[in-house]
């Protein structure tokens, strides 16, 4: 599938900041970014660098005043299977050493708060796929997608209780429940087809069987759509901006269109206003 995506982020910054953007489409397996490009305001400059732990392409500066960034790319994503019940959990001391992050508790993730929850829930059902894809279905069936429950600061303990959140929310709960059923999850940052509305979107991947598949909790796109941005333990990973000082969006506008048949989708977010967030701001998928 080829997919054309992009995005337009504006900031008014009342003075320099350190800035951290995370909008590029990863280099990675199952995806080819075939074309892009990238403009910025007249006189701002941003370096690239690659996030060894994230796989997200950083666009690092210190910028100022109003500020706007427009991406657009080609990407090419290969074939992407939906996740098997059959596939099997590896013990953990045959997980390679880079997948074990993947089980501990992280900053959105209390694991170690859900050990119970999710053995009382899920421990009849057998490890791996099987027990990943009941806990899609009971976030499915538990959770409400409803905007303005939940903040930036909101964990998977908070939306537990809420019953209700966004993407991000969907998957910090589904991160956490994995990891305390002994399935290494990690939180993924995408383009995603067909997501109405559009936005950034969080989703998550399960290790099983030697491989990451890629699910999404909402179920409000396809997986086969998605191209990836950046992975993480949880959204601190996974931002699409971080700052280190107070910075005032203006506008957000994320598209996601199919180049080949059938046309799924084409869609764009309107212009956004946010108030000004306080220093170390995260601006993460909803």
């Amino acid at each position: 599938m080829r997919v054309q995506i992009q995005s337009r982020l504006a900031y008014d910054f009342a003075q320099p900041t350190e800035t951290i953007a995370a909008v590029l489409a990863a280099h990675a397996p199952g995806q080819i970014v075939e074309s892009e490009t990238l403009t910025l305001s007249d006189g701002v400059r941003m370096a690239e660098s690659r996030d060894p732990v994230s796989g997200a392409r950083l666009l690092r500066g210190s910028l100022a005043g109003r500020v706007s960034l427009d991406y657009r790319a080609v990407v090419r994503i290969g074939p992407r299977l939906p996740l098997p019940p059959e596939v099997q959990v590896a013990p953990w001391s045959a997980l390679p050493v880079e997948v074990l992050p993947y089980l501990l508790p992280s900053r959105y993730c209390p694991v170690d708060q859900f050990l119970r929850f999710a053995a009382r829930e899920f421990g009849s059902i057998q490890p791996g796929g099987a027990r990943a894809l009941a806990i899609l279905d009971w976030l499915h069936t538990n959770l409400d997608y409803v905007h303005g429950v939940s903040t930036a600061t909101t964990g998977a303990a908070g939306t537990f209780i809420d019953r209700a959140g966004v993407c991000r929310d969907f998957t910090h709960l589904g991160l956490t429940l994995c990891r305390a059923s002994g399935i290494p999850a990690r939180a993924v940052a995408a383009y995603a087809l067909a997501l109405d509305p559009p936005d950034f979107h969080a989703v998550f991947e399960v290790f099983l069987d030697g491989g990451w598949w890629l699910v999404d909790p909402t179920r409000l796109a396809p997986i086969e759509g998605m191209v990836r941005i950046a992975h993480g333990r949880d959204a601190a990973d996974i931002a699409f901006l971080t700052t280190a000082g107070d910075v005032m969006q203006t506008e957000m506008n994320v598209g996601v269109v199919r180049l080949d048949s059938p046309k799924l989708a084409t869609a764009t977010v309107q212009p956004l206003v946010k108030a000004s967030h306080n220093p170390n701001t995260v601006e993460e998928a909803a």
